[in-house]
């Protein structure tokens, strides 16, 4: 069944064939692994809402509605673990970028500055509410489309377009120094 496709590999699950769900995870897994953690405030949180998301794909396999492919289903079910997690944590990481501890400019060249202005990059990311990050990971990082996000999400596309904008405008706000060419990679 390795050759099938993955809506075939899914009703062989159903039907109860050992190794077709397996199949299925070797296909998505990078994918799935990088909506957790992109999601997620944490590798820790991505990593624990990944699981929780592949047994409850497992679990309620017969449940899928063959109209969406099984890639945006499975893809579904990893955000919302995601934000599960994140309600029951309550903890919201707030990261202040102030002056001091902004990075210091260096060698375009050095791949450490690379990794540092990368966090930083990342840390804006996260101080933005959830339905905006999200919405903005979706459509800038993963490339998908505002129409193919927003049934993702279950809103309509004007709001991810508002979410989009409204992120951007933060984001823009906390990593202007960059417009600095000192502070600059």
């Amino acid at each position: 069944m390795e050759n099938g496709s993955d809506k075939q590999l899914l009703a062989a699950h159903v039907r109860g064939e050992p190794h077709a769900f397996a199949e299925l995870l070797r296909r998505h897994k990078d994918h799935l692994w990088q909506t957790a953690l992109r999601t997620s405030y944490s590798r820790e949180d991505a990593a624990d809402s990944l699981q929780d998301a592949l047994l409850s794909a497992h679990r309620t396999a017969h449940s899928f509605r063959a109209e969406a492919e099984v890639r945006s289903w499975l893809h579904a079910i990893v955000v919302n673990a995601c934000l599960d997690r994140i309600r029951r944590n309550k903890t919201r990481r707030a990261i202040s970028i102030t002056p001091d501890v902004m990075p210091e400019a260096v060698d375009p060249r050095d791949e450490f500055a690379e990794f540092e202005l990368s966090t930083v990059v990342e840390e804006a990311l996260f101080t933005l509410p959830e339905d905006q990050r999200l919405a903005l990971v979706m459509v800038e990082m993963e490339g998908r489309s505002v129409s193919e996000t927003a049934v993702l999400l279950g809103v309509a596309e004007g709001t991810i377009k508002s979410r989009c904008s409204r992120a951007r405008v933060r984001l823009q706000e906390r990593l202007d120094f960059f417009r600095d060419p000192g502070n600059r990679i």
